[in-house]
C-alpha cells in the first residue's frame, strides 16, 4: 500500500508567477527571482531581452524586480548608445 505525498510537498513544478523559494522549485525555462519582498517563478532571459543591471562592488542594493540569468548559450553584453549621427 502506498502511502500519499505531505500536503507541504509540492507534487509539480511552479509555472510562470507562482511563489517559490529556489529554482529547483520552478519547471524548465524558469528561475526563482526576487519580485517586491517575495519570490516568483520568471522565465530565463532570451535574446534581446534586457539583463539585469551589475552594480559595483560595495553596493548592496536590493533589487525589487529581479530577473533571471541568460538562457543556456547566451551571455549578457553591454549595449552601445546610439548618439546623434552627424548629416553631411
Amino acid at each position: 500500500r502506498r502511502t500519499p505525498a505531505p500536503a507541504w510537498l509540492p507534487t509539480a513544478k511552479g509555472e510562470e508567477g507562482d511563489f517559490c523559494l529556489r529554482s529547483s522549485d520552478c519547471a524548465a525555462g524558469l528561475c526563482c527571482a526576487r519580485h517586491f519582498w517575495s519570490k516568483i517563478c520568471k522565465p530565463v532571459l532570451r535574446e534581446g531581452q534586457v539583463c539585469t543591471r551589475h552594480r559595483r562592488k560595495g553596493t548592496h542594493g536590493l533589487e525589487i524586480f529581479q530577473r533571471c540569468q541568460c538562457a543556456e548559450g547566451l551571455a549578457c553584453r553591454l549595449q552601445r548608445e546610439h548618439g546623434p549621427t552627424d548629416a553631411t
